[in-house]
């Protein structure tokens, strides 16, 4: 078999990006056992079963976004507790980062509520950030909205590793989450992250009030992407108190398993990382999120905003489980 995305190894499965809806809702929809029987095949083909990576996220600009994305508190649009703050000193950052690494961290994410990237003196310290989380060996990514193919290329150059933009749920419902920026939009930012050479890191969030047809249409996008994200983060909405969603019915964490599992089958070479959420899941459902191939999750006390589990308890998790934390190279 030749060799694919000019990084997948000839002997490999091949890596498709020409799925219909139609065959991901079938794959979606098998019995949840051959779901995660197939899911977890491909996973053990592509990556180390037994590591999970570990990512750990940090809001360098807290609040104030003029996005209207209707699961956001960080958005001007509502009223939640969330407070607007400046960008985080750099020194702040660098010591976070390095605890994060301390604490097995690999992977370092920035996020900045802003709609996006505007030149002058908070991109260039944002640029300062990258290079010094670089310099720790440690993958770097930031998520700080819409950005043109110039900065893209000056935070490749800054050391970048990946940047964050996802799509967040399927073309067709995505106007009844966020009215103030449009799918296409978002594609644009991630054609020139791409063509600045850095990683993309793109995925959705479960549990907006989406159909099933939706979540087959989130699938669809990111897997006919060519190349595929080489980051796929799966969150489940976190319903927070002030936001239009905040009095959604819960998620049931079966669905979120088939996401996982799902976006693993179309997706093998990519990692698929646990992302905010995972408090509203149990113990027993984040372990068939592993088994439908999850192979990374955040850890810290929050993510941007919002509460993430207790770093003892992932750990104790993990050792239940058999899993190790994926080791710098």
């Amino acid at each position: 078999m030749s060799q694919i995305d000019g990084n997948t190894p000839a002997n490999k499965t091949e890596l498709r990006h020409d799925r219909t809806r139609e065959e991901i809702r079938d794959i979606y929809r098998q019995p949840l056992p051959d779901l995660l029987y197939a899911a977890q095949t491909l996973h053990r083909e592509f990556h180390d079963p037994t590591r999970v990576q570990f990512c750990q996220l940090l809001s360098v600009k807290t609040g104030g976004c003029p996005e209207d994305c209707a699961y956001c508190p960080q958005s001007a649009h509502y009223m939640t507790e969330v407070n607007r703050g400046g960008l985080l000193p750099l020194g702040e950052v660098v010591q976070f980062a390095e605890r994060a690494r301390g604490e097995g961290a690999t992977r370092f994410c920035m996020g900045a509520a802003w709609r996006q990237v505007q030149e002058g003196e908070d991109f260039e310290a944002v640029l300062e950030m990258v290079r010094r989380v670089s310099k720790l060996g440690m993958e770097v990514c930031c998520s700080l909205g819409m950005l043109d193919e110039t900065q893209a290329e000056r935070l490749a150059d800054a050391g970048l590793t990946a940047y964050n933009h996802n799509l967040d749920t399927s073309p067709e419902f995505y106007g009844q989450i966020i009215t103030t920026r449009n799918y296409e939009d978002r594609l644009r930012t991630l054609a020139s992250v791409r063509k600045a050479g850095v990683t993309v890191c793109c995925g959705g969030i479960i549990g907006l009030g989406e159909s099933e047809s939706d979540r087959v249409g989130l699938l669809h996008q990111l897997s006919t992407l060519n190349p595929h994200p080489e980051s796929v983060p799966i969150n489940a909405l976190v319903r927070v108190a002030g936001t239009p969603l905040e009095n959604l019915e819960a998620l049931d964490p079966l669905v979120f398993v088939r996401m996982i599992a799902t976006a693993r089958i179309l997706m093998p070479a990519s990692m698929v990382r646990l992302s905010a959420g995972r408090r509203s899941l149990s113990r027993e459902a984040v372990a068939l999120c592993f088994v439908a191939g999850a192979n990374s999750l955040f850890i810290g006390e929050k993510l941007l905003t919002t509460a993430n589990p207790d770093p003892e308890d992932d750990m104790a998790m993990l050792q239940a489980l058999g899993l190790e934390p994926l080791q710098l190279q």
